[in-house]
């Protein structure tokens, strides 16, 4: 294969270009999904009650709220008016709803008005069609001005559709430079690093255009995946280089040297993304859709590059070898040489302190505060400092939407009136205490029947004072269930933000076992393979999945929510991307362990090993904490901070406690490796 690959070159190049520039073009017309619950599972209850509404009602469930300050109530009815007019806002909700107006306003229910009209401020509550937001949320803006303010899911979600594109040209001008100068320092190139991101860079278009074929991707997906397969592949274009140019130096034809490089490098590329494709495949069995999304991007992408690196870049390199030997400077590689020897020094303390902290750690991250939405707007952006000004002057408010079989009016007045009673409930809002339970629906006109009844439901609109996330929002979710559920049995369903999250945090609670478990399997079972060792595995597994352990426990210790989507994800991607790490000084130590006793051994291979290690983490926690710095979504920022911080903890793992691990088990793993054949002399 590698000869066929280097005696057609010019052919290889031209077919890659051709597809890269084909799939430069075909990304623009992949649409990106920023509704996560399209996500969800089929049987989730949020997921039928919005098939349900959608087919009985042309209304949805009010998702955003829009202030106006410094209005009368004609006024406020005026703009109410104007909001209803907007194309896409399919209903506005506002005091008239649950108050006659013709009344004075002083003889109404107190808190009830003051949930829509306070200190001249009007606060409306509407319904915004999805995947429109973005429009709907700037006409809105226009009409209200530089005074009023929205605040909500529509809102958080034209932000991140906003901020998505110049996010991650960000992100771009600040990690290219930074990884090129990484690069640089650990080859002995300056044109080097140009063909390890050509050849990475080529997969990473060709992963985003061939996601037409799919579609549409999660937001999530293309924030994340396209940094990430590059961050993580990038060591399989370094294996394949350095290997080059090692047998440029034992024969003069460069197409020699890369038949050579192809074969012995082969292996260790296999083996890397064997460990990262099977890590990530785990993510596909996720419920929560957002997961798989993810987890096959990262998978295609694994392989187009593992193809990019031992097809392209073998073209790519002999086609401009010249350019590299032209731009040689002199190694800036320091001497890690002592390394290995203060390591072997530090090993007893080092695994007396992780014994001491792995217990404590693995309990505090299964006891971390998560979040489940896409949460606040950063205060710095106007909708985070619209957020602030509503909370300020009207509090929190999360309505929660039911449909209940239509017909009984009698049993569904016992119901409001058992709701109205919750907790929480600052108003409810349905036919038989808004119209009159008496009033048949027939006798009114169409416009106001169909805001409460289709076909075949009744349409309630439960009023909280709460966020949309919390164990008080996600208590009042339950008890709205129950209520309805002990008058319709499983004929009633809620639906709204808050139990789309409550929906969202019981599937992935599922999901966490099950791809966790599944991470572990399939990485334990590749590396059976590679090492043909029992005790070998078991030792990488532990020490790579301590500084999972170590990096999700963090949030706890410093009481920081932590967005599960984010914890879900990283302590998959974490295990997969940085095991590579304990493969390649194990694998060092293996082949020194044969000629030399196991403290000579661990020495020399810290010493030869720390530095290429040192370049990897250093490349994927770069990823990671530029996503989090450059990130307004709360989503990708954690995952963000989460890869950085896990990337540095997973080389220190390596590096201090790995080493300690292997010669404190070194007869362990003698018998029982298959073949160890290590040496056997003092």
């Amino acid at each position: 294969m590698a000869e066929h690959i280097i005696k057609h070159k010019k052919a290889v190049l031209l077919i890659f270009a051709l597809v890269t520039v084909l799939s430069t073009v075909a990304q623009f017309f992949v649409s990106v999904n920023y509704n996560m619950v399209d996500y969800l599972p089929d049987d989730a209850g949020s997921t039928k009650a919005m098939e349900i509404m959608e087919e009985e009602f042309t209304a949805t469930v009010p998702n955003t709220r829009v202030m106006i300050s410094d209005v009368t109530v004609q006024e406020a009815l005026s703009f109410k008016e104007e909001l209803t007019a907007i194309d896409g806002v399919s209903e506005v909700i506002w005091l008239d709803d649950v108050v006659d107006l013709k009344t004075p306003l002083e003889m109404a229910d107190r808190d009830t008005v003051e949930s829509y009209y306070k200190d001249r401020n009007a606060l409306f509550s509407i319904a915004v069609t999805s995947g429109e937001e973005v429009a709907i949320t700037d006409e809105i803006y226009e009409l209200i001005g530089e005074e009023g303010a929205i605040a909500g899911e529509a809102i958080n979600t034209a932000s991140s559709q906003k901020m998505a594109g110049t996010e991650s040209m960000y992100a771009a001008i600040l990690l290219v430079p930074l990884i090129i100068f990484i690069l640089v320092i650990s080859t002995t190139s300056w044109i080097e690093p140009l063909f390890f991101l050509t050849a990475i860079g080529v997969s990473v278009l060709i992963n985003l255009g061939t996601n037409i074929f799919i579609g549409e991707v999660s937001f999530v997906t293309q924030s994340v995946a396209p940094i990430l397969q590059l961050a993580v592949s990038l060591d399989y274009a370094v294996f394949l280089l350095h290997s080059f140019s090692d047998y440029r130096k034992k024969t003069n034809s460069p197409e020699e040297a890369m038949q050579l490089a192809m074969k012995k490098s082969f292996p260790a590329i296999t083996a890397s993304a064997a460990t990262t494709f099977f890590g990530f495949i785990a993510l596909t069995f996720m419920e929560f859709q957002i997961g798989s999304d993810l987890g096959l991007n990262l998978v295609k992408g694994i392989l187009l590059s593992f193809i990019s690196v031992m097809v392209f870049l073998p073209a790519l390199t002999l086609y401009f070898y010249k350019w590299m030997d032209k731009t040689q400077h002199k190694s800036f590689i320091p001497s890690f040489k002592g390394t290995g020897k203060l390591m072997l020094k530090l090993r007893f303390p080092s695994l007396f302190l992780l014994l001491i902290i792995l217990v404590p750690a693995y309990l505090a991250q299964g006891n971390t505060t998560f979040t489940y939405g896409l949460g606040e707007q950063p205060e710095t952006t106007r909708a985070g400092s619209d957020f602030i000004t509503i909370k300020e002057t009207f509090g929190e408010a999360t309505p929660v939407v039911l449909l209940v079989p239509k017909g009984d009016t009698a049993k569904e007045a016992k119901l409001v009136e058992d709701l109205e009673k919750l907790d929480y409930v600052t108003s409810v809002i349905a036919y038989v205490n808004t119209v009159g339970a008496v009033i048949p629906p027939e006798y009114l006109g169409e416009s106001i029947a169909d805001e409460f009844y289709s076909e075949n439901y009744s349409r309630i609109i439960i009023n909280t004072n709460q966020a949309t996330e919390g164990d008080i929002p996600f208590a009042i979710v339950s008890e709205v269930d129950e209520i309805a559920e002990s008058y319709y049995g499983d004929k009633a369903f809620s639906l709204g933000e808050s139990v789309t999250l409550y929906d969202i945090k019981n599937t992935v609670a599922k999901d966490n076992v099950v791809v966790n478990v599944l991470t572990v399997a399939s990485i334990a079972v590749v590396l059976l393979v590679t090492f043909k060792s029992l005790s070998l595995p078991v030792i990488l597994l532990l020490t790579i999945q301590s500084s999972v352990w170590i990096n999700l426990s963090i949030p706890y210790f410093t009481e920081s929510p932590l967005v599960f989507v984010g914890y879900l994800i990283i302590s998959t991607v974490q295990l997969a991307a940085t095991v590579d790490y304990g493969i390649l000084l194990t694998e060092a130590y293996n082949e020194h362990r044969r000629k030399m006793p196991a403290m000579q051994a661990i020495m020399k291979t810290i010493d030869e090993k720390t530095f290429s290690i040192s370049i990897s983490a250093a490349i994927l926690s770069s990823v990671g904490f530029i996503l989090w710095a450059t990130s307004s979504n709360p989503i990708v920022s954690s995952i963000g901070l989460l890869l950085g911080r896990g990337a540095l903890l997973a080389f220190v793992m390596v590096v201090v406690i790995l080493p300690a691990l292997l010669v404190v088990f070194d007869k362990l793993i003698k018998k029982t490796t298959m073949k160890a054949k290590f040496y056997e002399g003092e």
